[in-house]
């Protein structure tokens, strides 16, 4: 059983950035892909990123590519999320999922990961 715990959410002004970390518990972390999720209040959680077991792959929503960058660094069993030029519509509540497999192609929904952190709230200012 792998436990996700993030970190790192906070209230930043429009233009701003955050760095997400979800750091998990567990020896598989490293073989498994991971995700980010958001879920802004009276709507559905939706994909962010996801990145492979190695690190090499990666894969981003279009709200959010450009902007955003997933990485992960198996040695501290930790994976991040960098948020750079954030909008108010980045304002949700963002989750850090693991996949039971190691790649992250087509890992783009909520149903495609096992397990989930308790979630960390990001709120943009305009």
């Amino acid at each position: 059983q792998v436990r996700l715990v993030e970190s790192g959410g906070g209230l930043v002004q429009a233009g701003g950035s955050l760095r997400l970390s979800c750091a998990a518990s567990g020896r598989t972390f490293s073989s498994h892909a991971m995700g980010w999720f958001r879920q802004a209040p009276g709507k559905e959680r939706e994909f962010a990123a996801a990145i492979g077991w190695a690190g090499r792959n990666t894969y981003y929503a279009d709200s959010v590519k450009g902007r955003f960058t997933i990485s992960r660094d198996n040695s501290k069993n930790t994976v991040y999320l960098q948020m750079n030029s954030l909008k108010p519509e980045d304002t949700a509540v963002y989750y850090c999922a693991g996949r039971g497999r190691p790649t992250a192609v087509d890992a783009t929904t909520v149903e495609e990961y096992n397990y989930w952190g308790q979630g960390t709230q990001v709120t943009v200012a305009s």
